[in-house]
């Protein structure tokens, strides 16, 4: 699904990420982690291009969203992103803020396919080589209307459909995040990346936000996790990369990691977190 070849960032003369090899294959569920500073953020904001990659190749589903010259916007579609702090609009309510995306994106792809229609009718007018139309099966109010369906029903997915018209400011630390996780969920992404999603999260709500991306792990979601919750990374990976100095020193199964660790650097950070 992803392959990541040579990939490398540097932010002036400081070089973060000092090429990184993976492959992500679909199914899996790959936790990063350790120590702070040690490239895990910035190698999961360059999977989806959030960082322009200073070099090297990201390959999701045979396209280089590394080459500047593809439009990322599209294939970010397919990629759910969620952020330690929610990046929830606090203007919006919390179904406006689920509905944003999906809304736009449709009303977006609706216009394109119109614009390309007055050109094929244009020249369908002065030329003999008739070209069939785009089918455009709906209009606005539908794709508002769908959305807000499947809005609703991510809600309640969560148990939190009385949520919906309230704005943010009003939810807990743990009710935020649980919403921008199915804020990335509406948009049927192909892969999820989290970016240590419990890090700005009281200790009591951790638990919430942790039993809601095992749910998306036994429906077979594809996920990469940046996280400092080694238990859950142990229970719910099925690889664990540790990385030190912009590097993966050690790529393993989490049984591997987490009881028999190869790398000297790997057995260091365990001893000192668990």
């Amino acid at each position: 699904m992803i392959d990541v070849i040579d990939l490398r960032k540097s932010f002036g003369n400081l070089e973060v990420l000092k090429g990184i090899n993976i492959t992500i294959n679909k199914g899996e569920k790959i936790a990063i982690i350790g120590p702070s500073g040690s490239g895990k953020s910035t190698l999961l904001r360059c999977l989806n291009c959030l960082e322009d990659p200073t070099s090297g190749s990201v390959i999701f589903d045979g396209v280089d969203i590394a080459d500047m010259k593809v439009n990322i916007n599209i294939h970010r579609r397919h990629m759910g992103m969620v952020f330690q702090q929610f990046n929830l609009f606090n203007n919006k309510t919390v179904i406006d803020n689920i509905m944003l995306a999906p809304v736009h994106i449709g009303i977006q792809d609706l216009r394109q396919k119109k614009l390309k229609n007055l050109f094929i009718r244009g020249r369908n007018f002065i030329s003999r080589d008739k070209k069939e139309l785009y089918p455009i099966t709906t209009s606005k109010a539908e794709i508002k209307t769908k959305a807000k369906e499947n809005a609703m029903r991510l809600l309640k997915r969560i148990g939190l459909e009385d949520k919906a018209n309230v704005y943010p400011s009003t939810l807990s630390g743990g009710q935020k995040q649980r919403i921008a996780i199915i804020r990335a969920l509406a948009m049927n992404p192909k892969v999820m990346l989290f970016d240590e999603p419990t890090s700005a999260l009281d200790p009591e709500m951790v638990g919430e936000v942790l039993d809601l991306i095992r749910q998306l792990a036994d429906e077979g979601m594809t996920m990469v996790i940046v996280t400092h919750e080694m238990g859950f990374a142990r229970e719910v990976a099925t690889r664990v990369l540790f990385m030190d100095e912009g590097k993966i020193v050690e790529d393993n199964t989490p049984e591997e990691i987490f009881t028999n660790p190869q790398n000297p650097r790997t057995q260091g950070f365990l001893s000192k977190v668990l």
